[in-house]
């Protein structure tokens, strides 16, 4: 069987990384995330923390991003921009895989059998779900969702010039909060 790529973008609190942790158990095949994060801390030398941040939101935000300085060179995102987009093309020129997030779906858009994933629910179950998995506090979950996905929103847009969601930049696009996880993970593996 040729090798196939699969890539997740996910709203925050939508269970995209669970989604797709799962699909590749099933599938026997590796998933890229938090791995992601480790291998460009070491190729750059920054802390996984600060990579963690640097690669899902703009310092400052998207109007600071597109002022910055750059007369002295790259800043250190767009440094960790070019390592990332470096580090996922080689895991898929490994052979089958799942990349979380990351602008995969734009940084491999070029290769065959790559099937791009969205996944999305409604802010409410979102939240919900944000409190029972992560221990947020119930005052304060549809703030933490709406930043997060603001944050990534930016980020998207700034590297890939796309609007991140928007159904044309992925085959599929699965509601997690009524299909449910295992659901979404059995028809991406179906689709696979």
């Amino acid at each position: 069987m040729p090798e196939r790529i699969i890539t997740i973008s996910r709203e925050f609190g939508s269970g995209g990384r669970t989604i797709g942790k799962r699909a590749a158990e099933k599938l026997g095949i590796p998933c890229y995330d938090k791995e992601l994060i480790e291998q460009i801390a070491e190729q750059s030398g920054y802390a996984a923390d600060y990579v963690k941040e640097e690669t899902e939101s703009l310092n400052g935000g998207l109007f600071s991003a597109l002022f910055a300085d750059r007369s002295m060179g790259l800043t250190n995102q767009d440094k960790l921009w070019t390592i990332q987009c470096r580090i996922i093309t080689e895991l898929a020129e490994k052979g089958s895989c799942i990349f979380i997030g990351r602008c995969a779906d734009y940084i491999l858009e070029e290769r065959e059998n790559c099937l791009n994933v969205f996944i999305h629910a409604s802010v409410e179950k979102r939240m919900a779900r944000i409190v029972k998995q992560y221990g947020e506090r119930e005052d304060t979950p549809e703030h933490r969702v709406k930043e997060k996905d603001k944050q990534r929103m930016e980020y998207y847009r700034y590297y890939t010039g796309r609007k991140w969601g928007d159904v044309y930049n992925y085959q599929i696009c699965l509601d997690s909060g009524e299909l449910g996880i295992e659901k979404c993970a059995d028809l991406i593996c179906q689709l696979y």
